[in-house]
């Protein structure tokens, strides 16, 4: 069985009643299996007066904190690797519901996933060019000279493998038209916002001086369509089996949901949430922007003009098949990654070494939670599966 494959680097995502254990035996199980010492357990589990001086320095006017849950998301296998995923979210059936989905896809030999390496881009909009079809010409006729500026101004990332490597130029065409040129900066395993910001207010002088516009807005897109993520798995019909269903009536059912929102955007916007579930607990988790990421997806569920679903879900006559794709602009440095003491603990947790790795991690984890919630609604409805456990949890506190 390929559920009992063993991880190649010794990592495990099978804690099996990982759930059922008291809190603090969860907590040697960690210490035993992924290597956290007690300060990594204290992080994980007090709010203590170092994390408010922390807090305050990360925003202004700060007066306290406001914790979420840490869950864990576990059988996970990307790419041949297992992985425990780290999710910060109030809603209890969250972390359970991809949990046992990513289950079934261990069973199945687990996730393929790639990412894009780390593109961004920078806007820079032009107004009161009096050519823009000449000015355009100029500007790709500057290509060189513009990166060789933009290196410049960010020398570190240039020197460290990334860097700008990229100029477009748009011209928006409507009652008051503009020119808007795009640097596409290779921001490597960080964000990039303030890079990108920096670098667009950089070479927004030359690129006035070579098409006689003023240069309005200089800021970074949080549509990083150049920096997407990509996930898929294949389950076969005797998985997918429930009791009052054989697994290809659920396939059929499972693909019928996701046509629905493939078509409808009001059953798009529900759709790509339930994705958004996952993919955001673990941008908190590992913190990252996750309204940047919000934005972005969504943004890129409607570039067609049709706002649609993330996902394709399909039966082939054998398996059921999933995909997904959608921009992933995590990092694994700077910005929060480095201040907050709670990542030190999640990165141990997580065990990725790069930016691209947690986005195909995080387009797995969506693509878990979408095939959860459509199987639980082509079967026995969402709400069963939500009440069951926030039943568990009234029982928990009428006990204290």
């Amino acid at each position: 069985m390929k559920d009992h494959l063993p991880p190649q680097d010794g990592r495990c995502s099978r804690l099996p009643r990982f759930y059922r254990l008291p809190l603090g035996d969860r907590h040697g199980l960690l210490r035993e299996r992924f290597g956290l010492d007690e300060d990594d357990i204290v992080a994980l589990t007090r709010n203590d007066h170092g994390q408010i001086r922390v807090a305050d320095k990360m925003v202004e006017n700060c007066v306290g904190l406001f914790p979420l849950p840490i869950g864990l998301g576990l059988n996970f296998r990307v790419n041949e690797r297992d992985y425990v995923v780290p999710m910060a979210i109030e809603e209890p059936s969250v972390v359970a519901a991809v949990s046992n989905t990513a289950r079934l896809v261990y069973q199945s030999g687990g996730f393929q996933a790639d990412a894009d390496e780390g593109l961004m881009v920078g806007q820079i909009q032009l107004l009161e060019v009096a050519d823009l079809a000449v000015a355009s010409k100029t500007v790709f006729a500057h290509r060189d000279a513009i990166l060789s500026l933009a290196d410049t101004i960010k020398p570190g990332m240039r020197r460290r493998g990334g860097g700008a490597c990229e100029v477009e130029v748009r011209i928006i065409d409507a009652d008051r038209p503009m020119l808007v040129v795009h640097i596409l900066v290779d921001c490597l395993d960080a964000m990039g916002a303030n890079t990108v910001n920096d670098i667009a207010e950089g070479i927004a002088p030359m690129l006035e001086e070579l098409t006689g516009g003023r240069a309005h807005l200089r800021i970074l897109s949080n549509l990083s369509d150049r920096r997407l993520a990509r996930a898929r798995c294949s389950i076969p019909h005797r998985l997918l089996s429930v009791q009052d269903a054989p697994g290809s009536v659920v396939a059929d059912g499972i693909e019928r949901a996701c046509e629905f929102a493939a078509l409808d955007p009001y059953r798009a916007a529900t759709h790509n949430k339930g994705i958004m579930n996952g993919v955001d607990a673990v941008a908190i988790a590992t913190g990252n922007d996750w309204r940047g990421i919000e934005a972005g997806a969504h943004a890129y569920a409607a570039r067609s003009g049709h706002y649609t679903s993330l996902t394709r879900w399909w039966n082939d006559g054998e398996a059921l098949q999933g995909s997904i794709e959608l921009p992933m602009a995590v990092a694994t440095v700077g910005g929060s990654t480095d201040t907050h003491p709670t990542l030190r603990a999640v990165r141990k947790l997580l065990g990725v070494t790069s930016a691209q790795e947690l986005a195909m991690l995080m387009a797995a984890v969506g693509l878990a939670q979408n095939l959860g919630a459509l199987r639980a609604l082509s079967t026995e409805g969402i709400q069963r599966g939500h009440m069951n456990l926030h039943a568990r949890k009234l029982a928990d506190e009428g006990t204290r």
